[in-house]
């Protein structure tokens, strides 16, 4: 697109109007060509978007050169591809030539990314599909009449939606009213019936040929169970079953086994200290949520469970009900029902994100915020810890908003009442923090060279001896804390209680952002879990094959799981890297062994739970502190990262979020932390990219951004060529204006507003912009585009 702002306004070319038989497919201009549709299926407007007289440019950058053919009675000629374009470095080629219209027998000239145009006359519309399907040019496409009623439901509700529910017709009948019989066609809603019934409603049935572009891919390919395939791709149950053997039984067994000795202790830990609600609800944590997502889940290795930091910031929503005086700090009852309601919350949060398709959710937060945040609630949990670590869970409470203080005022709580730590507690909680420690430090040296010791239970081993040392020696008699018996808060092993009924509103309020963030945080934590640990591609030939990583279905599979779970008051589950390594490394590969997992916790509810009577809490507490220690261990390497790469606004995100939450409170942190981050996110969105080109010398056609490297380009006489580089949008054209009067004023974008014209004129005697990186261009960025354009004419 080219203008003079010195000469007059460019007359307008007549609008040609072409059916589709008789196309003529243009040549590619010199910055950008546009096929435009016309009002009507039989008419196109086909021209370039503007048209500029060849006497207003020099030679070199003129984009309608005199060498070229023109149609008889215009005034513009159109370029034919004899002639290079001058801001394109490479030659132009025509790469698809395949199926389209060319008058008089000449070759289709589309270009490289134009759109293939097929003929929709009546004789030749009947037989496209037939066409399309004896095609085998290894390219998919996309069906060309797929923007009606249906393709808009599609558009909204998905494919799968659009195709198994309303089928491959349109449910409001044929867009040209309902046909006769003579058409040998069903219109309406009865010929939508009987497509769907028939499962076939494209041309053997004589419907409508409205389809989706998978629906026509699969008919063109010969895939007949086309719903059927969607049923298999959403429950990915029904594609591995099929595929399971015994072979994988042993593998799954063992991890299972594994996973349970080292992950039930840590269920009640989170339950119990973190969570403040009874420690059976963490085990249920385990029951329900792995059986779900081994039915829905995309990622066959990845095993859910409650987390440290989920835990933690349900516990939050707990004492935060507590202080408002919703009920006091011992009704586990209602402790267990406000969990409920945050982990319910949750999960629907994040299944209708999944349902929407907002898989793209986990890009939203820095790297510097979840480092941040995430060393924040490792400090936050070892501070916590160290309370009943110490034997001083008594003296908190009797001094009064302790417990649900700010981490520094637990710290001056500690240093103040150190000399009350009771002996015994400090001993059996320091030295199992110790045991475990040089346990993990053995496993991660000794592993490369024996695999085998990843199946060494470590922690159950601390919690079984532990507990009979504590019961041998009677250590609660001598003012050793244990976990007592452990039950439903209502008596019964797995009670129900819908969280989402009218009597739960009013923990609502409390619950809403704070479940909001648990999602989030955990669908990151799942995706890094599930993309290193990869689908069932054909990576492992002895593993599952065909079950491809998708982040919606991971969203529903992760909803449906925490739904579930918030109706039996359960922790919050999602996917963790670290347990689902130890899956994977013990022998598990398929979802088998998350359904042993649940299995085998089930059983430890019915049977088992009499044997926790004397497990000490400090042990727990020190498993807890040995989680919260991996959190933070990472801080230092992306702090020195972001220190070599001088990020001072990466290392100021991640410090402040850190500090508030240490000093202030976890909310303010989390509040801080996701308005940063969208701020970031909107103000990258909204930033025009554009630049100011030079010619590299000695070059004919080949332009740089003269910003980047000023010295290495030489700038056209009388010319200012903008590059604009990404879509327009509505997001990044609100600047757009005055990013390109400061291009002309200064000849960079970078330059303050108040500093005078530094820029001749005379340089902008003609404004030349290459829009080959416009992919896409909204009703708002048209509009501000052509306010652009007119006010350059209008300047004259």
């Amino acid at each position: 697109m080219a203008m003079s702002p010195s000469g007059s306004r460019p007359s307008t070319p007549r609008a040609h109007s072409h059916s589709r038989s008789q196309h003529h497919p243009s040549t590619p201009s010199r910055l950008k060509q546009s096929h435009i549709p016309g009002s009507s299926p039989q008419e196109e407007l086909h021209s370039p978007p503007f048209h500029t007289p060849a006497s207003r440019f020099p030679p070199l950058l003129n984009p309608f050169n005199s060498d070229q053919r023109t149609d008889p009675g215009e005034d513009n000629p159109r370029p034919t591809p004899s002639t290079p374009s001058p801001l394109r470095p490479r030659p132009w080629r025509n790469y698809s030539t395949h199926n389209c219209s060319q008058a008089e027998g000449q070759p289709c000239e589309h270009g490289t990314f134009s759109p293939k145009i097929r003929s929709t006359s009546p004789t030749s519309a009947s037989s496209t599909l037939d066409e399309d399907a004896s095609s085998d040019h290894g390219y998919g496409g996309r069906y060309a009449r797929s923007q009606s009623i249906v393709g808009g439901v599609n558009g909204v509700l998905g494919d799968a939606v659009g195709d198994t529910v309303f089928g491959d017709g349109n449910i409001f009948g044929s867009p040209h009213g309902s046909r006769g019989a003579n058409d040998g066609q069903q219109g309406g809603w009865s010929g939508s019936w009987m497509r769907w019934r028939g499962g076939e409603g494209d041309d053997k049935s004589g419907g409508s040929k409205t389809m989706s572009t998978t629906r026509w891919l699969a008919t063109k390919h010969g895939i007949h169970n086309k719903r059927s395939m969607y049923l298999v791709y959403y429950f990915p149950f029904l594609q591995w079953v099929t595929q399971y053997r015994w072979a994988f039984f042993k593998g799954d067994l063992v991890a299972a086994l594994t996973m349970a000795s080292f992950y039930i202790p840590m269920s009640l830990s989170y339950a119990s200290n973190l969570g403040h609600i009874p420690p059976i609800n963490g085990l249920y944590s385990f029951v329900f949520n792995p059986f779900v997502y081994a039915l829905l889940g995309s990622c066959p290795q990845m095993v859910v469970g409650p987390e440290a930091a989920g835990s933690l910031l349900l516990g939050t929503v707990v004492k935060t009900s507590i202080n408002v005086g919703h009920h006091n700090d011992e009704d586990d009852a209602m402790n267990a029902r406000v969990a409920g309601v945050v982990t319910g919350m949750a999960g629907a949060v994040i299944l209708v994100a999944g349902l929407t398709r907002l898989g793209f959710l986990d890009s939203v937060l820095s790297r510097p915020f979840l480092r941040g945040f995430i060393s924040a609630i490792g400090f936050v949990i070892l501070v916590d810890q160290l309370i009943p670590e110490m034997g001083l869970a008594h003296l908190a409470k009797l001094a009064g908003g302790v417990s649900h203080g700010s981490s520094l005022g637990k710290i001056i709580f500690l240093v103040e009442n150190v000399k009350h730590a009771h002996g015994l507690t400090c001993a059996v909680a320091f030295g199992s923090f110790a045991i475990i420690m040089v346990c993990r430090e053995l496993k991660r040296r000794l592993q490369p060279r024996f695999p085998s010791v990843a199946y060494v239970p470590d922690r159950f081993i601390v919690v079984v001896f532990s507990a009979v040392l504590t019961w041998r020696f009677s250590w609660h008699e001598k003012g050793l804390e244990i976990l007592g018996e452990v039950k439903s808060s209502t008596g019964s092993p797995f009670p129900f209680r819908f969280p989402f009924i009218p009597e739960h509103m009013e923990h609502v309020r409390e619950a809403m952002s704070t479940s909001f963030l648990i999602a989030l945080l955990g669908f990151f934590e799942s995706s890094v879990a599930a993309k290193s640990l990869g689908g069932g591609e054909g990576k492992h030939e002895d593993g599952l094959q065909g079950m491809s990583l998708s982040a919606n279905r991971e969203l529903v599979a992760l909803g449906v799981a925490n739904v579930v779970g918030g109706c039996f008051m359960a922790l919050p589950a999602f996917g963790g890297y670290g347990r689902s390594k130890v899956n994977a490394s013990t022998g598990g590969k398929t979802p088998m062994s998350s359904i042993l997992l649940s299995l085998i916790t089930v059983m430890c509810i019915l049977f088992l739970l009499p044997y926790f009577y004397y497990l000490p809490k400090a042990v727990l507490s020190s498993m807890i502190s040995v989680v919260a220690y991996s959190l933070i261990e990472e801080a230092p390497h992306d702090i020195s990262f972001f220190l070599r790469l001088r990020a001072i606004p990466e290392l100021f995100l991640m410090s402040l979020i850190f500090l508030s939450t240490i000093f202030y409170s976890l909310p303010l942190g989390i509040a801080l932390g996701i308005g940063l981050s969208l701020l970031a996110v909107i103000r990258h969105a909204t930033k025009p990219r554009i630049q100011i080109l030079g010619k590299v010398p000695g070059t004919e056609n080949e332009f740089e951004n003269a910003e980047a490297e000023p010295g290495k380009v030489e700038f056209v006489e009388g010319c200012l060529i903008v590059k604009i580089p990404e879509p327009l949008t509505f997001a990044n054209t609100g600047d757009l204006k005055g990013r390109l009067r400061r291009l002309e004023l200064y000849g960079t974008t970078t330059a303050h507003p108040a500093l005078p014209r530094v820029r001749d004129p005379q340089h902008n005697s003609n404004i030349i912009f290459d829009i080959h990186g416009v992919t896409g261009l909204d009703g708002s960025g048209a509009q501000v585009l052509k306010e652009i354009v007119d006010g350059y004419v209008g300047r004259g």
